[in-house]
């Protein structure tokens, strides 16, 4: 079944197409007998990587330009069908809320036809071909991936979780005060701890051999992170205080004191760490110029759920630290790992729950005082009291380019100006906001605009259009591109308006 789309809007994503390379999230085609293996390709691909739009019906850029590229889906429809078809039966899993868009136009011959528009979201799972192998997308094509790469999407999109693994950790050391205290308050009877384990899918057996999950020693081993250490993973908190408001390369760094590293099982860890960490902020700060003391301000359930879903969330075969840095005007807590499943910066907030790891999750809340109740609402509870505390609201961010990938959290130590709440509506309706545009909103004159702009682009709430010149300057939220999984839609088309 085909979408129909407005007149309007299937004028204004032409426009744009006829115009768009082919990219990470775009590719176009002619339909033509082996068009069908081709895009079963690219669709595959596109699932596995950033989402994207496959047009069909349309010539390469490279060899046609503008109308004269348009030879529609008539060209061959039996191909078309046998596409449609194979959606269903071909790809392993299916790829779940693709969209079929029939855009209407008129072809290069004069003749009146429709071009296919694919839309493909990016996907929670890990996609392959029936007997074609699983593909990711590059800058412009796609390429098949290998064992490595396959296993690294799974954990990284949490169809895999290093939690479930085994691990060779003697039972011993998992006799601790910590599983004492989860046992009485599981009312788990009897002494045997390897079959209790068992019992509540935290230990597996392999061969004749009885071993713990990884989870089992991350809730219940008093050093986690050292005995964890030959299989690859770290189990840490690492904590840095810096004076100012950034990192200062030199000899003699701009640490206020030693960075603290906080271990123990996750239960003791998230309450060590939450501790310390309310310390440090009570301290106060100085500000340089003026000599005047002022506080922290972050309300402690806030920091608390995020030190939670920091150590909840993270990808435990990545071998990294938790590292939490405490800035003048800012907290920084980088967890390693991507966000799991159809989650993302820009859907945080309203995406729900999407547990990386289940096990971690259902078993932390059976402890006594738990750092949670897995009921997530915590992400949207960290958004509803920054705002009823006046201030900005965390901010996420994913860490791609760095040597592990890792989810940033940034929490601003600073009141949210009235004016933030008109710009964050007005950036989620339309995309970016301009100078003129804040100035209109919020009756401001363009000095004071500019100055709050560039602010704002400083604490990195906002980013600049690096492809703008300075006079029509756009600026976005960080990662707003994700908030639409199609990059080609104009301002207003998100929801299917017409941009008239």
């Amino acid at each position: 079944m085909h979408e129909a789309l407005p007149e309007g809007v299937s004028r204004a994503l032409l426009r744009l197409m006829l115009q768009a390379p082919e990219s990470l999230r775009f590719e176009c085609k002619r339909v033509s007998g082996k068009m069908v293996g081709k895009a079963l390709e690219t669709i595959c691909a596109m699932a596995n990587t950033e989402g994207g739009s496959l047009l069909l019906g349309m010539e390469d850029l490279a060899k046609a330009k503008g109308s004269d590229r348009l030879y529609g889906i008539g060209e061959n429809p039996e191909a078309v069908d046998e596409l449609q078809r194979k959606l269903a039966t071909h790809l392993l899993p299916a790829v779940e809320d693709v969209k079929l868009q029939r855009l209407p136009c008129t072809l290069r011959d004069g003749t009146e036809g429709a071009l296919l528009r694919v839309v493909i979201p990016r996907s929670d799972k890990v996609h392959s071909i029936l007997d074609g192998g699983t593909w990711m997308r590059g800058e412009a094509s796609n390429r098949v991936m290998n064992a490595t790469e396959i296993t690294e999407l799974s954990y990284r999109r949490g169809v895999r979780s290093a939690e479930s693994e085994p691990v060779d950790v003697d039972f011993d050391l998992l006799d601790t005060d910590a599983w004492r205290l989860f046992r009485q308050a599981r009312g788990l009877s009897g002494s045997d701890l390897p079959k209790q384990l068992k019992s509540i899918g935290l230990a597996q057996q392999v061969g004749a051999e009885l071993k713990p999950r990884r989870a089992a020693v991350l809730l219940f081993a008093d050093e986690p992170g050292a005995l964890l250490a030959a299989s690859g993973t770290r189990a840490d908190i690492r904590v840095f205080h810096y004076r100012g408001n950034k990192i200062e390369e030199g000899e003699v760094p701009n640490l206020k004191k030693t960075p603290r590293t906080i271990s123990g099982p996750l239960y003791q860890q998230i309450a060590r760490a939450h501790a310390y960490l309310m310390d440090e902020l009570a301290e106060g700060l100085t500000l340089a110029a003026s000599g005047f003391r002022t506080v922290h301000r972050y309300p402690e359930r806030v920091i608390k759920e995020a030190i939670t879903n920091a150590v909840i969330h993270r990808d435990y075969h990545l071998n990294r630290d938790i590292r939490i840095r405490i800035f003048d005007n800012r907290i920084e807590i980088e967890s390693p790992g991507l966000f799991a499943g159809r989650i993302s910066a820009a859907t945080i907030q309203r995406a729900g729950s999407f547990s990386r790891n289940p096990l971690l999750a259902r078993n932390l809340r059976e402890f006594p005082d738990p750092p949670n109740v897995d009921a997530g609402e915590g992400v949207r509870m960290m958004f509803s009291v920054m705002q009823a505390s006046k201030l900005f609201p965390p901010f996420y961010s994913e860490q791609k380019e760095q040597a592990q990938e890792a989810i940033m959290l940034m929490l601003l130590n600073e009141e949210r100006p009235p004016v933030w709440e008109q710009v964050s509506d007005w950036i989620d309706r339309h995309g970016s906001i301009g100078n003129a545009d804040l100035c209109r909103i919020a009756s401001l004159d363009t000095l004071r605009s500019s100055k709050l702009l560039k602010r704002w682009v400083a604490q990195g709430v906002l980013v600049a259009d690096p492809t703008r010149g300075k006079r029509n300057m756009v600026y976005y939220k960080p990662q707003q591109d994700d908030i639409a999984q199609d990059d080609l839609l104009p301002d207003g088309l998100e929801d299917g308006g017409d941009p008239g």
